[in-house]
């Protein structure tokens, strides 16, 4: 597996780029091209990307491609397209967005989401992104997330066979799908679960941490890797099977700092299992 996260140097170039992403210690990288660029310039990020041997893990299209608002939904589905579009030539290994909301939130809840005709919606809006692209070597994936589907290995299961596209797969984030007391005291059976049942499709993973705080109800927060309850040594075992430029991309957190004590934390408990990021 490869290790990467956001930059946070000033890049005027496609090689400062590269060059800051191995300076942070990373051997994959978030796409740093939006959706649209030149082709000179694409190029010219993969060419740097090559060199480096930096693996460019993903292509975010965050937006909401079920939105209510129908000129919403459809800006949202254009950039899904162009998102995968940029993917598809750049090299990446996948293009991610989540399914989106029928809500008021683009990522929020709603009572909808989790229902039969959604679902439905959710195919025919992913066969619609990948029919227009036609890539030939990038995939469309969904993010999981606790309170839309995919929500579950089973669930994404369901997606893979419904939207029948050779060019769909899986984005794996397990600290999204717990969203339960019993799922994260298992959270290392519940990740062994996820790679079981979903491993050959897995293009690129997040990492994150997950607290379970001690307030009624039950209150779940992301977390920056080691200060949480994930099981990392399992996550790392798992992800170690697959693709060995399959990359793990640490996330949302504040400030360089925090990525490299995660980098760092991550690095430990991988060497500790002789396993190399």
């Amino acid at each position: 597996m490869r290790l990467g996260g956001p930059v946070f140097r000033k890049n005027d170039s496609p090689e400062a780029w590269a060059a800051a992403v191995r300076q942070a210690g990373y051997r994959a990288a978030y796409c740093p091209l939006q959706g649209g660029a030149d082709d000179a310039i694409v190029a010219a990020y993969a060419k740097a990307a090559r060199e480096a041997d930096i693996v460019i893990a993903e292509v975010g299209a965050w937006s909401n491609p079920l939105s209510v608002d129908a000129e919403k939904r459809a800006a949202a589905i254009e950039k899904c397209r162009k998102g995968l579009d940029l993917a598809d030539r750049i090299g990446a290994r996948c293009c991610v967005n989540i399914a989106g909301s029928r809500g008021a939130k683009w990522d929020g809840p709603d009572a909808r989401d989790l229902t039969g005709e959604t679902f439905e919606m959710i195919v025919a809006v992913v066969r619609d992104i990948i029919d227009a692209v036609k890539p030939t070597r990038s995939f469309y994936t969904l993010e999981p997330m606790p309170w839309m589907y995919p929500d579950s290995p089973d669930s994404y299961l369901r997606l893979i066979e419904a939207i029948d596209r050779p060019m769909f797969a899986v984005h794996l984030d397990p600290v999204n799908m717990i969203c339960s007391p019993q799922r994260y005291f298992a959270n290392a059976a519940f990740i062994v679960e996820c790679f079981a049942k979903l491993g050959p499709w897995i293009k690129s993973c997040h990492a994150k941490d997950i607290i379970l705080r001690d307030r009624l109800t039950t209150h779940l927060d992301e977390a920056r890797p080691g200060l949480g309850g994930l099981d990392f040594g399992a996550y790392l075992r798992e992800l170690n099977r697959l693709d060995a430029d399959t990359p793990l991309m640490i996330e949302h957190l504040p400030n360089e700092e925090e990525y490299r004590l995660a980098a760092e934390h991550l690095r430990t408990v991988a060497a500790r299992q002789g396993i190399s990021l």
